[in-house]
């Protein structure tokens, strides 16, 4: 028999195509279905199953990861996926492995074949986001053409890079690189770790994993491990020269190759982690809409049904600016992937003159979605209330394996900080005649964004688009304003820069809210089919705008872009978009297609059969597999019965 649909009255009140909106949230009709049949496809596995993962040991959850690692592998050669369908399939398997990770002309036919398995061990013990400051040497050895890596102290030991705990048989080791007597900064080696016949550790070298992390399962899966080289010869031709080399000789030259073409890189990854981020943020957001739709508290009438949790304005006000900021980020999202490909164009045409913005504009929004979505699985966690916490949930694991985001590939104050470089940069150059390009374009336009005075008279003036942008591009301006005046106040420009960092952070957060909602706006100006998609997609644009005015109202308000009372209309405009967003709240959730296996959520499950699956939940515990527990005797009867000696006083 078919299982009820709790959900069904609420799927026949959305006001727009379903279909249509799953494709928008895809990027295109062939990413959605290349997303549906993988997702499908691991869903229908029976290795891939995780409701046990929580439950289980560090050693019984590594090994089930090697398994499920092992056997992604085996699908993907068998089915002959493309290399998009194997990184979407190894996504929806949704757990952390060494096959994630990145890697870098012998060495890659190799890793690709998985003949070898690589790590990247840049992040030490004593140094993280201060690269340079990265102790492991590496010196040249002019009498035998090799390298010497060795780790002279306990802070120099490698520690955090994922795959090396355990499973990594060769590793890009970020180390100083000595020739002669001299220092010449940071460089990247490959150093083959382990045996290729046994796996075991090879001379001189000294490798395990670093213990257990936050949470149960979660991240646990990954083995992140720490590494130190006891002089350990490598030959000349491991050190990866691309940029820089060194000679047999034993002499330094830099390459003819732009050192800028590194930054490539790192758009790209930058680019991932902000999907990344609108598809953990969607997931906690499918949780708590679901649930929320599902649980009923107080509110009723002559014997009636109680009141739906979701049609509380106070669970209204937290949910859908959630709803809203992982479609925004989505779309930010898509846009990055264009950046990349732009950036990408232009260092192959040795045009460096957009760089440095995309550097900034990455580093910020890599740093805003993921802080955003990070407080956000723990904010859908706490709309679930009780229910919420339990491991069934899906939530405490989901916020467990996201929230180091926060921290790799640039700890999100530090990268906000480089923004806030990139801005005083831009704002001190704008005398000068050079253009601001980019996302900080707006800042051209200084003299009307100085002046410029909100016209907003009527609630329904803040759903004007162009109301909305002007306000948050003064907001933006003006405060980096603000923090250039104060910092030439200053006689030494780095302790001011120190001393004003928290002004600085808020201004950063300022410009790269800007950019996500302009990035929406421009979304929103393209060729959106399907009947009432683009009319969701609006109002979620507004929520996203109109909440994060109201969080910020005090930047807002204090720069002069708006005054209370227009503050207050605003406020009002939101409270309505709420109502309009309620009838397609479900629906809405269900564009991103997310399976039951996917979600790993007994409260987000797509039936809304939350109460039975609860009470099944329960009865799968390990703890109940016996009625009386382990321990009663020993313990608690000698209690009960009053056997236990009291001693003297």
């Amino acid at each position: 028999m078919e299982a009820l649909d709790y959900h069904a009255e609420e799927r026949r009140k959305a006001e727009f195509d379903l279909e249509e909106m799953k494709i928008v949230w895809a990027g295109s009709r062939q990413n959605y279905e290349i997303s549906d049949r993988m997702a499908r496809l691991v869903a229908s596995d029976p290795v891939f199953r995780k409701d046990n993962r929580t439950m289980l040991s560090r050693k019984d959850l590594f090994k089930d990861t090697l398994r499920k690692a092992a056997h992604a592998w085996k699908r993907i050669i068998e089915l002959r996926l493309s290399e998009e369908e194997a990184h979407m399939l190894r996504s929806y398997v949704d757990q952390p492995a060494f096959t994630d990770l990145h890697w870098h002309e012998k060495w890659l036919p190799m890793a690709y074949k998985m003949q070898i398995i690589g790590c990247y061990a840049q992040t030490e013990l004593g140094h993280g986001s201060n690269v340079q400051g990265l102790e492991t040497t590496a010196t040249f050895d002019p009498q035998t053409d090799e390298f010497v890596i060795h780790s002279p102290t306990l802070t120099s030991s490698k520690w955090w890079p994922g795959g090396l705990g355990k499973v990594s048989t060769h590793a890009v080791v970020y180390a100083r690189l000595i020739t002669g007597a001299q220092d010449h900064g940071v460089h990247g080696f490959i150093v083959q770790l382990r045996s290729l016949d046994d796996h075991s550790p090879l001379p001189g070298i000294t490798v395990g994993d670093i213990g257990m992390k936050f949470g149960s399962g979660a991240y646990n899966s990954m083995d992140n491990g720490l590494l130190r080289f006891d002089h350990v010869r490598i030959p000349r031709n491991q050190m990866l020269m691309r940029v820089s080399q060194v000679t047999r000789e034993g002499k330094f030259v830099q390459s003819d190759v732009p050192r800028q073409l590194v930054y490539g890189t790192m758009v790209y990854v930058r680019q991932t982690i902000v999907s990344d981020a609108s598809c953990a943020l969607a997931r906690a957001v499918c949780i708590a809409t679901r649930y929320s739709a599902v649980r009923r508290q107080f509110g009723s009438q002559n014997g009636g049904p109680e009141t739906q949790v979701i049609d509380y304005k106070t669970q209204q006000s937290r949910l859908f600016p959630l709803l809203a900021s992982a479609y925004a980020f989505r779309f930010v999202g898509e846009w990055l992937k264009w950046l990349y490909a732009d950036v990408t164009q232009r260092l192959q045409a040795n045009d460096f003159s957009t760089l440095p913005e995309a550097h900034a504009c990455t580093a910020g929004l890599k740093s805003m979605t993921t802080s955003v979505t990070a407080d956000a699985i723990e904010e859908c966690r706490k709309l679930c209330g009780g229910h919420g916490y339990l491991s069934n949930s899906g939530l405490p694991e989901l916020f467990a394996v996201y929230i180091p985001t926060c921290t790799y590939e640039g700890d999100n104050v530090v990268l906000l900080l480089q923004v806030a470089r990139f801005l005083m940069k831009t704002v001190s150059q704008l005398g000068s005649g050079k253009k601001p390009v980019g996302t900080t374009a707006y800042m051209g336009r200084a003299e009307h964004l100085m002046q410029c005075r909100c016209e907003v008279e009527r609630a329904e003036d803040w759903l004007k688009p162009s109301v909305i942008l002007e306000a948050f591009e003064a907001r933006a301006f003006r405060m980096s304003i603000a923090c250039a005046k104060n910092l030439s106040k200053f006689s030494n420009p780095e302790g001011g820069f120190s001393e004003l960092s928290p002004d600085l952070l808020e201004a950063a957060i300022a410009h790269c809210q800007l950019i996500v909602f302009s990035k929406y706006i421009e979304k929103l100006q393209q060729d959106i089919p399907g009947k009432g998609v683009k009319r969701q997609l609006e109002i979620l644009c507004n929520v996203y705008a109109l909440h994060l005015l109201h969080k910020h109202l005090g930047d807002f308000v204090t720069t002069s872009c708006i005054t209370p009372k227009q503050g207050a209309l605003a406020n009002e405009q939101l409270r309505l978009l709420y109502s309009q967003v309620r009838p397609n709240a479900i629906t809405l959730v269900d564009a991103f297609n997310y399976t039951d296996h996917y979600l790993g959520s007994v409260l987000g499950c797509y039936n809304g059969n939350v109460y039975q699956r609860l009470y099944e939940e329960a009865w799968k515990d390990p703890l109940n597999d016996t009625v009386v527990p382990d321990g009663y005797l020993e313990y608690v009867r000698p209690i009960l019965k009053q056997h236990i000696r009291t001693a003297r006083l």
